[in-house]
């Protein structure tokens, strides 16, 4: 039977710079927001600190440093067939403070060298512009999203990486996750709402006003630099990106239900309603009026924002909640960012997040109904302890089973008519956690040996899930 999957189907992974690159202060690189935070464990958060402290480890500074290993690392990707590698550029690395007039050119030459590696290897690079990594001069003078100017800061950024990639990067992301800027964890990784704040990084304290003044700024800047790229790029093609979470009523009770559709639209619909659309949607008039929130907005803004939609859809995929109308049922059932009841018919991770493959074929479809724009799954993986065996050899069933399981369900929301144009696995190189800061937690193809003590020889191991998605690739998914 012919593969379900597109011949042009973008198979291949995706990593963060700030939890795999490291060098956090080398070639004049400015620190960031995740280069403030220590490491953390499931049952401790991790912190963020206003000052680097001593004796104390800070997970990004060194990561699994794919600065230096950007080469070995690029030529596993090649050798596994990867026809695009989502990564991102951190925006602190090309501007130190993110105020500069003038670009560090020690950064920009970097990511030249991983544009040019992957090109021969025939990979595509998938750039997210900002991805967690807002740098930390930002947060001390302006708090971060929180103020206007940072749309200005934001566009400068993207004027000059523009510029020096064309012809080495067609696809862009704006802003990772640009949803979680709801979350309280949002505050500290997504919108920097953290000027002086030192504490777990899941107990920012912020205001629903706040959080959505502060996305409004990022969703005006997103959509001024889509227009600026549809203007003087056209090649360019430019993508949203949204941490997607389905919830279900967690009964037929219409009270379930009617709080299921309120919470869908405020977190996963909110955002890409208007990157997509151009505009906020019908029911932001009375979620503002719930949540107490007065936008300051600017004349033209509306505007701005009708102009700047995105070509394609991408999203994160890890887990679904359920949602009940009693708010004495409601509490958080695993996962970093939302919050959910357990669903009674699905297992969980080892930290709590919900396995739910079939409702990834329901959340291709229901995004694709609604936008029927092309849709590509940026992340998407199990996070799980992995043993390195004597040989160097990584035994990893449970994540062949977990990918295998959500690739089948790709390919049922492919055969419904669904527009899919790639799928990238996330942490296809092991990093480290942005939700915990461990390393523990691994989700990649390719084994790392660095620890949550900082320790480790950054030796490269080809995990058993390498060789399994090598053939799901060269198959184009026909094989799994």
């Amino acid at each position: 039977m012919a593969s379900p999957f597109r011949k042009d189907f973008l198979w291949g992974g995706a990593c963060a710079a700030n939890q795999f690159e490291g060098a956090w202060d080398v070639d004049g690189k400015g620190p960031s927001v995740s280069d403030m935070c220590t490491n953390g464990t499931h049952e401790q958060a991790k912190r963020i600190t206003t000052q680097i402290r001593p004796n104390t480890l800070y997970p990004s500074h060194e990561a699994v440093d794919f600065y230096h290993h950007y080469e070995e690392d690029i030529a596993l990707l090649g050798e596994m067939g990867f026809k695009t590698f989502r990564t991102s550029i951190n925006w602190a690395r090309i501007f130190p403070t993110g105020e500069e007039c003038e670009p560090n050119e020690a950064g920009l030459a970097f990511y030249d060298r991983v544009f040019d590696c992957c090109k021969q290897y025939g990979i595509e690079p998938l750039v997210t512009i900002s991805h967690y990594e807002l740098p930390y001069a930002l947060v001390e003078k302006y708090n971060g999203w929180a103020d206007r100017r940072l749309v200005d800061c934001f566009f400068r950024y993207c004027e000059t990486i523009f510029k020096r990639y064309e012809g080495k990067v067609k696809y862009w992301l704006t802003f990772n996750e640009i949803n979680c800027g709801m979350a309280p964890l949002g505050a500290v990784l997504s919108t920097g709402l953290i000027r002086g704040y030192e504490g777990p990084v899941d107990q920012a304290p912020t205001t629903q006003q706040e959080r959505f003044q502060a996305l409004h700024h990022q969703l005006v800047a997103s959509a001024k630099v889509v227009k600026y790229a549809h203007d003087n790029y056209p090649d360019y093609r430019m993508g949203n990106m949204m941490l997607f979470t389905p919830t279900y009523p967690l009964t037929c009770n219409p009270d379930d239900v009617i709080a299921n559709q309120r919470n869908m639209q405020k977190i996963t619909w909110f955002c890409s309603d208007v990157q997509v659309r151009g505009a906020y949607p019908y029911y932001t008039k009375r979620l503002f009026e719930e949540l107490d929130v007065t936008l300051v907005t600017e004349p033209g803004d509306d505007e701005i924002l009708r102009q700047g939609t995105v070509d394609f859809y991408t999203c994160s995929y890890y887990v679904s909640n359920c949602i009940s109308g009693d708010p004495s049922r409601t509490h958080n059932s695993g996962g970093n960012l939302v919050d959910g009841i357990k669903n009674p018919y699905l297992s969980a991770s080892e930290w709590g997040w919900q396995i739910d493959p079939k409702g990834l074929r329901y959340s291709l479809n229901e995004i694709y109904g609604r936008y029927g724009i092309p849709i590509m799954v940026v992340e998407n993986g199990l996070g799980a302890r992995d043993v390195l065996e004597e040989d160097g050899s990584v035994h990893d069933d449970y994540r062949i089973d977990y990918l295998r399981q959500h690739i089948e369900q790709m390919a049922e929301a492919a055969k419904d008519g669904v527009y899919l144009m790639g799928y990238t696995p996330w942490g296809c190189i092991d990093l480290v956690s942005a939700s915990t800061g461990e390393m523990a937690k691994r989700y990649g193809l390719i084994y790392v040996e660095k620890y949550d003590d900082g320790t480790g020889s950054l030796a490269r191991r080809r995990k058993d899930s390498f060789y399994w998605y090598q053939n799901v690739i060269r198959t184009n998914g026909e094989e799994l």
